[in-house]
């Protein structure tokens, strides 16, 4: 009985111990998928080249990035059937390439569904959907009111 009682107990703490082991590995692979995710979430803003058009802004993908004319300060005029062809930038997180200030970046909250978008001196930003890879700039200049943001912008 004193050895079945010791066996008992010898193979109760091993197992214990096991799920011990197992918490914390789950522990350290949750925390570790949490940093992955969060890293993710950080993209950087980059500066691509074109002939066409010089240097310009682009997303962490490559995607260009442009500002519609008729948008006023902290206000998107694009909706509707515009966002069709022109979805807004939406990146909570986002690191600025050199040449860039931070503070120059911000967000407005758009009336028509309520997402934030990021805008560039108070002006929203935009993506085009005919740009369909990196380095595409088929957005700028159309009907003179779209343009390719860089560091020689300026609004009105």
């Amino acid at each position: 009985m004193k050895k079945m009682m010791l066996i008992l107990m010898t193979i109760t703490s091993i197992l214990m111990s096991a799920a011990c082991n197992i918490g914390e590995s789950e522990k350290s692979t949750k925390s570790s998928n949490y940093e992955k995710i969060r890293n993710q979430e950080i993209s950087t803003l980059q500066i691509l080249e074109n002939v066409k058009v010089g240097k310009y802004l682009a997303d962490s993908k490559g995607m260009a990035l442009y500002y519609f004319k008729n948008d006023v300060y902290e206000k998107s005029n694009c909706s509707g059937e515009c966002l069709k062809n022109w979805p807004p930038f939406t990146a909570d997180k986002f690191k600025v390439p050199v040449g860039f200030d931070k503070n120059d970046f911000g967000t407005i909250t758009r009336e028509d569904s309520g997402e934030n978008q990021v805008t560039y001196k108070g002006y929203p930003l935009y993506y085009f959907v005919n740009d369909k890879v990196k380095g595409d700039v088929n957005g700028q200049g159309i009907k003179e009111i779209w343009y390719i943001v860089n560091t020689d912008t300026t609004f009105k």
